[in-house]
């Protein structure tokens, strides 16, 4: 069992080749204790452009552990991990350009409606108001959540908070994407919509890490996969 004492952060570097390594998400070690629990355990793994890496395990294991450190959420506590190249930090422009990720409810205003969150995605990537608009309406097209735009978020339903959440995260432009069971609360045919708007963007060249219990999201998507033993 490794405590807080054993497992330290190895410093922070951003690797010679940048954002064109040949793999946008690596980590290897990666271990995080907190008050004394283990919460992941030295994963290592890595993702090429345009792979679909899928992270599995029973719950506790660390799945989203995992992803929460891939996407700077969290600090790890022993290993290396790189983004496009670069240590995870908020406040790195370069990083922040490269990753979208879902992993827990987003942040939403109880006064804007869904397209209006949409549309200030796409603004605070540079897009003009009239291209924003339209980009807004495509990302509701692509998960058939058309008749939602003009709702605003405390008036979904579970299912339909999902499919808002994942629109939110394909909103933004990135180059690794980073997913927390994108297949909760969907049925059958909003699962399969989801699926193809993954592989669309995996397709298109971008980096996808996803954590998943959906046998046949995993069956469809899956190009490689991790799996996380529970911790005792």
């Amino acid at each position: 069992m490794l405590s807080d004492g054993d497992m330290r952060t190895r410093p922070a570097r951003t690797d010679d080749d940048g954002a064109t390594t040949p793999y946008p998400v690596r980590f290897a070690g990666v271990g995080v204790v907190s008050e004394g629990s283990v919460l992941l355990l030295e994963a290592t793994g890595q993702a090429r452009a345009g792979e679909i890496l899928a992270i599995t395990g029973a719950n506790g294991s660390g799945k989203t552990t995992l992803l929460r450190v891939l996407g700077g959420l969290l600090e790890p506590t022993a290993g290396t991990v790189r983004i496009s190249g670069r240590a995870p930090d908020d406040r790195d422009p370069v990083f922040r350009a490269a990753l979208a990720a879902h992993i827990g409810p987003p942040q939403t205003a109880r006064d804007l409606t869904i397209v209006e969150h949409l549309q200030f995605i796409a603004a605070t990537w540079g897009i003009g108001a009239k291209s924003a608009r339209a980009r807004a309406e495509e990302r509701l097209a692509e998960l058939q959540i058309d008749s939602l735009g003009r709702r605003f978020p405390h008036e979904l339903s579970s299912g339909q908070s999902q499919l808002v959440a994942l629109a939110l995260t394909l909103a933004r432009p990135s180059r690794v994407l980073l997913l927390d069971e994108p297949e909760q609360r969907l049925d059958p045919d909003r699962l399969g919509l989801v699926i193809q708007a993954i592989r669309s963007r995996a397709e298109a060249g971008a980096t996808v890490v996803l954590a998943s219990h959906s046998p046949r999201l995993l069956e469809e998507l899956a190009g490689s996969r991790l799996h996380l033993e529970e911790q005792e």
